[in-house]
């Protein structure tokens, strides 16, 4: 065993505990800037080493490097806090195509397989071509270029169902003898785009997070394969860990929404026509003023804030903040209710808040506010409509039924912050809105809380 040899594993080694320690620092708040600096850290030495050590023609790397880092800092710079789910979106996507490709690659440069060696190749190009196209679908939903609601045709289970199969007999003809079958590994690619397209084409909007996760898990896998497929023990820990990580949010996130995955996947959710404004929630709404809202906010003893994805295209976090100040200056006890799929990615609250600088302390979880809710003066919901909908507590007709949600119409008065009385992304009336505590502000977010921040001042 060559000493070179031996000095690129210890790399790997390394690379490989800064990642695992990166992802465990992930986990909070407090740390999570510092875990990303230290993942990336390890996957530069991964990169170094193994560029150092490979017979490769370094002027094309090169090239890939300043144009994807000219994109990478232009996207990163110019991509606004609302489009942060779609710019997921298409990292996950991005990863699944480069496994697609590398394997490929391997294949194209050797036809002659093992067998295990076939099957993780086949692997490695069907994940990842489902997670490239199934990603492309899911930010062409998150952006609304295309309809954000389930598009459901018949029969698509039992054609998903052929597909797999397919699927499965080529990968098992492949593998037996790869050699000469190079069109058979081509249908596998063709097969896994379709695939991709028609599992997540049939997902509603309310379901994105949740597919925003898994489609991650899914680029993890396929960058795992990938890995055997060219030997590299790096990639292989890399995405062993982005695939487990990826599919234990997954299973947070159903929880959070009360759902199996296999209820998200094939359930077609969103794909029902929502009820007409007669058929919904019945009731009187009662508007309020800024000055109303101050007076309200100027005599409570304990606030909460409930963020959705209204805040984010509002741009209102920092005002948030600045009134949440305010607030406590006025002494209130101030609090932001986390439910874990506000938004249309999974911590796209925690994100936005922490880009204000809220302290991490205030930032409380759906699980511990609730059983606080009845002691809140006032809850003030911020563009959230489905995750403070009652609808799921108590209306069993409700798509949503059963889905844990921020208790908010259990608070003493709720403010209201929307632009309209407009459903939420799953495309039901909200009946917390006709609540005879719920006061409804309406305008943009962030001139609105503007608004209330400059009542708060003009009283000092």
């Amino acid at each position: 065993m060559s000493t070179s040899f031996l000095a690129i594993n210890f790399a790997y080694v390394i690379s490989a505990a800064l990642f695992i320690f990166g992802l465990k620092m992930l986990s909070s708040p407090a740390t999570a800037r510092r875990g990303n600096l230290v993942s990336a850290v390890g996957m530069l030495l991964a990169i170094v080493v193994t560029l150092f050590t490979q017979g490769l023609d370094y002027k094309w790397i090169l090239v890939g490097v300043i144009i994807g880092t000219a994109v990478g800092l232009v996207a990163a710079y110019k991509v606004e806090m609302t489009s942060m789910p779609e710019m997921v979106a298409l990292f996950n996507g991005f990863g699944g195509l480069a496994s697609m490709l590398l394997a490929w690659a391997e294949y194209h440069q050797n036809p002659e397989l093992s067998v295990f060696i076939g099957i993780v190749a086949s692997l490695s190009a069907f994940i990842g071509g489902v997670t490239f196209s199934g990603s492309m679908v899911a930010f062409g939903k998150l952006s609304e270029m295309i309809p954000g609601k389930a598009v459901v045709f018949k029969g698509q289970h039992l054609i998903n169902a052929g597909i797999l199969l397919a699927v499965l007999a080529a990968t098992v003809l492949f593998a037996a003898n790869s050699e000469g079958l190079y069109g058979v590994f081509i249908l596998i690619v063709i097969i896994a785009l379709i695939f991709g397209v028609t599992s997540v084409i049939p997902i509603g909007g309310a379901d994105m997070p949740v597919v925003i996760s898994l489609l991650n898990s899914y680029s993890g896998l396929a960058a795992c394969a990938a890995g055997f497929v060219i030997g590299n023990n790096i990639l292989i820990v890399a995405g062993a860990l982005v695939g487990a990580s990826g599919i234990i949010l997954t299973k947070i996130m159903c929880k959070a929404m009360n759902r199996s995955l296999a209820n998200v996947l094939f359930s077609g959710f969103g794909a029902t026509t929502a009820k007409s404004a007669g058929d919904g929630p019945q009731g009187e709404v009662k508007p309020a003023t800024a000055e109303d809202v101050y007076c309200i906010l100027e005599a409570a003893s304990s606030v909460a804030f409930v963020p959705g994805y209204g805040l984010a295209v509002a741009q209102a976090q920092h005002v948030t903040r600045e009134l949440g100040d305010l607030l406590e200056a006025n002494g209130a006890e101030v609090l932001y209710a986390i439910h874990p799929v506000a938004g249309r990615m999974p911590g796209h609250m925690n994100v936005l808040l922490a880009e204000a600088n809220v302290p991490y302390d205030q930032l409380i979880e759906m699980d511990d506010i609730n059983p606080r809710m009845d002691s809140i003066d006032v809850c003030v919901v911020i563009g959230a409509n489905d995750v403070v909908n009652p609808a799921a507590l108590n209306d069993e007709s409700s798509s949503i039924y059963g889905m844990p949600i921020i208790e908010t119409h259990r608070a003493k008065t709720v403010i209201v912050l929307k632009r309209s009385m407009k459903p939420g992304f799953a495309g039901i009336e909200n009946a917390l809105f006709y609540g005879e505590n719920t006061r409804m502000y309406f305008g943009d977010a962030k001139a609105s809380i503007q608004a209330l921040v400059a009542e708060f001042k003009s009283a000092d």
